[in-house]
């Protein structure tokens, strides 16, 4: 804290001394201009004294500032004239002082810089002398001896130097003549001088004119009547025991205070020395200030003194005896400054708004005045210490305050600052002024998003116009510099039509999907979203939003195998040798949903032989359930449902015809060990692949088939009448199945079994042409065909 306030001290001393040295470098250009001259008459061409160019004072926005409290120098900014602003009297600005000087100060904004001047008011001769009274009385011995003179009340004329008063005659007369008396502090007044004896019995009175000149061109003049009155003998004049009387007094005295009490002696016993107090030629101003009291001499105080105003008072006091004799005295009142004015604050120019990048900007420039004197006149002027603003002083009471570099809208938007001037006196006084400056935004602060990036779900099929998510920007500036229209970046991907598929709302970010989206033909995307603010330049930033598509149950499942063509339906050979579990066919479906929704269980809807066959749930193998007998039926008709796990789900059915043959020997039978086990995924894998390709291929080789067998029946050999196959045994390879297919009748299969395998393998869709000679294979064991 005491380092703080040394440093405060310190800085008080460094701007007072700067002060002092500015007000001695300053030379100041001297005007001058008569009082009364009407308002706007030109006093000076002041670019010109200044050495300024034409206009430049405009731009530099110059105006004259002054101490006082009216302005009475006025500007053009565009000629450079200086002018009166309004009639000037001498008299109020100065009074009896000489010379009347007005100091002003010229300033100039950009940049900041100061000329002093001053004005001289000349005198010119608009007052006449007065005098206090109409008449004045004069009592005079009758035994006075000529050559004796008799102090006279003077006149005062509120003009000054030879405007003022100089001299005063009387009217013509054989016993007195009138002098102008000339005192140390300019005052003139008049002296009647007696010429001759008087005899009281010959004149008891006289009535003479005493006129008072100024010395004016023409002179002025006043006038006043004078009566003397012959007063018999009194040898003894009152005489002050002191004169002249000198006392110090306090401003802050107050009223009926007591000045001092003066004291007068006459040897003259009686009336004639009796003596009375009484205030000789008393101006106003001392009328209104002092009176004494007529008996006892006390001077006491009318009311407050203002040592501002007047510092000194020179009265001239009398002490008149009961004969009329007079003794004249002096009391030199000397008033004593107190420090009761506080320091004077006036703003000349300031700027409320200051930029945040400026690295030294004026804020306002003001002047400082204290009415004091003395110690009590010094002044220094502070702010805060925490501020990044500083005081620099520039002519005499003048001082500019200025940002001590670049300020940070951010950081701080206002500041409110605190001039304190502080007076020298006991006690001292001070006067403080608020100001508040506002930091102007600069657009220094790029826009930021709330998140480097975004992720956005936007479930498929949804409807057009949804809204799908909100990207969100701030910046730190203000005004049009924090205004951040966001907008779409053109995306990486050319192939991506962004501007089919989302839109954005440029106020509030807002993001929209502008079609309905499917999740099986685009399940991703991700483009950028920018913000630029609208400063200048601008600045801009971007950021990444990813929207993935959310899958719908919007697809059923689709059977790969078997191939539901209802031209060539699909049957399936069961030897009735088969074991419980023995896998008769595999039901291949997929689902172009996802997740769950591509989950696809099977179930065995209806069956010919109910109980004879199952289907497992999660593969879709179709088993068989029991051993066959004797009594099942040759050909069987099963319905399964293939169903996905979606939410409502969706399903599709398909139908398996079997046909029971004979005709496998058990040693080629699949082991019921081996049907029984489950397939690997990999197998599982493999096996969609080979049913997908082999179904792709049944139907092509199909449709080839039946287009060549349709061709060829004409060309049939007559052992096949009707195109039927012959009844009883058939040839070594082939096997009727009696029609009980659901496969067309003019194809024929082979069914080949691998005699070191162990297993089965089937053959289907292979051609086999009527009038070609059949050979036999020597893999194959049996044969046959479906007519």
């Amino acid at each position: 804290m005491e380092k703080l306030e040394r440093l405060h001290q310190d800085r008080q001393v460094v701007v007072f001394i700067f002060m002092l040295f500015a007000q001695v470098l300053t030379e100041p250009t001297s005007y001058s201009v008569l009082e009364e001259t009407d308002s706007g008459s030109f006093v000076a061409h002041l670019a010109k004294d200044l050495g300024l160019r034409s206009g430049e004072l405009a731009a530099r926005s110059a105006r004259v500032v002054s101490d006082y409290d009216k302005q009475q120098l006025l500007l053009d900014p565009e000629t450079g004239d200086l002018l009166l602003r309004e009639k000037l009297d001498r008299e109020d600005l100065c009074g009896p002082m000489e010379p009347c000087i007005l100091h002003f100060q010229v300033f100039l904004e950009k940049p900041v810089q100061f000329f002093q001047g001053e004005l001289l008011v000349q005198d010119i001769n608009d007052h006449s002398p007065e005098f206090p009274h109409r008449e004045l009385l004069l009592k005079i011995l009758e035994n006075s001896e000529p050559g004796t003179r008799f102090p006279l009340k003077s006149a005062q004329d509120l003009d000054v130097g030879s405007n003022g008063l100089q001299q005063y005659t009387i009217s013509p007369n054989s016993h007195f003549h009138v002098l102008t008396r000339n005192h140390s502090e300019g005052k003139k007044s008049p002296e009647l001088v007696q010429d001759r004896a008087l005899d009281r019995e010959e004149q008891a009175e006289f009535s003479l004119t005493l006129t008072a000149w100024d010395g004016g061109s023409p002179p002025r003049s006043g006038t006043v009547l004078v009566r003397i009155l012959i007063m018999d003998v009194n040898d003894n004049a009152p005489e002050f025991v002191h004169t002249p009387y000198e006392v110090q007094v306090l401003e802050s005295s107050p009223r009926d205070s007591l000045v001092l009490t003066v004291l007068a002696r006459d040897a003259d016993a009686g009336n004639f020395g009796s003596v009375s107090y009484g205030l000789f030629q008393a101006s106003d101003e001392i009328q209104q200030t002092f009176w004494i009291h007529e008996a006892t001499g006390e001077i006491r105080l009318k009311k407050e003194l203002d040592f501002e105003k007047i510092k000194s008072y020179h009265v001239e006091i009398e002490a008149t005896d009961g004969g009329g004799l007079s003794g004249k005295g002096i009391v030199v009142v000397e008033v004593v400054d107190v420090n009761d004015n506080a320091p004077e604050l006036t703003i000349s120019s300031f700027t409320s708004s200051v930029p945040e990048n400026a690295p030294e900007t004026m804020v306002t420039i003001f002047r400082i005045r204290d009415r004091d004197s003395g110690e009590n006149g010094k002044m220094v002027c502070s702010i805060q210490n925490d501020l990044p603003f500083l005081l620099k002083p520039t002519l005499k009471n003048f001082y500019t305050l200025m940002t001590d570099g670049a300020l940070d809208r951010e950081s701080r938007a206002e500041y409110n600052i605190t001039i304190t001037v502080t007076d020298l006196g006991t006690p001292r006084l001070k006067t403080q002024h608020n100001i508040t400056v506002q930091v102007s935004d600069v657009n220094d602060n790029a826009p930021a998003f709330s998140q480097a990036s975004y992720t956005m779900y936007v479930p498929e099929n949804n409807s057009p116009a949804l809204h799908i998510g909100t990207v969100r920007a701030t910046d730190s500036d203000s005004g049009a510099n924090a205004q951040l229209p966001a907008h779409l970046l053109p995306p990486h991907d050319p192939h991506l039509a962004l501007a089919s598929l989302v839109s954005i709302n440029a106020d509030n970010g807002q993001l929209f999907a502008l079609r309905a989206l499917d999740y099986e033909a685009l399940q991703a995307f991700e483009f950028r979203v920018g913000a630029a603010d609208r400063g200048s330049p601008a600045l801009s930033s971007q950021a990444l939003v990813r929207v993935l598509v959310l899958d719908a149950n919007d697809n059923a499942p689709f059977v790969l195998y078997p191939l539901q063509n209802a031209s060539a339906p699909c049957t399936e050979l069961l030897p009735r040798a088969a074991e419980p579990g023995y896998l008769l066919t595999k039901v291949v479906a997929v689902d172009r949903d996802s997740g769950q929704n591509a989950w696809l269980s099977f179930q065995l809807l209806k069956a010919t032989e109910p109980g004879l066959f199952g289907v497992w749930p999660h593969n879709g193998e179709v088993r068989t359930a029991r051993l066959l007998s004797e009594r099942d039926a040759p050909r069987h008709r099963l319905l399964l449902l293939v169903k996905d796990n979606g939410e409502p789900p969706q399903s599709a059915s398909v139908t398996l015809h079997v046909l029971l043959v004979d005709g496998f020997s058990q040693p080629y039978l699949p082991p019921p060990e081996v049907a029984r086990q489950p397939a690997q995924p990999d197998a599982l894998t493999l096996y969609l692949v080979i049913a997908l390709a082999s179904v792709s291929s049944l139907f092509l080789f199909s449709l080839l088939l039946f287009v060549a067998l349709r061709l060829c029946r004409r060309t049939r050999p007559a052992s096949l009448p009707g195109g039927s196959v012959p009844e009883g045994r058939f040839l070594g390879h082939l096997l009727d199945v009696s029609g009980a297919g659901t496969l067309s009748h003019s194809y024929q299969y082979e069914v080949c079994l691998a005699g070191d395998s162990g297993a089965g393998e089937f053959n289907f869709l292979k051609p086999m042409v009527p009038n070609l000679e059949v050979k036999e294979n020597p893999h194959c064991r049996n044969s046959f065909e479906f007519s």
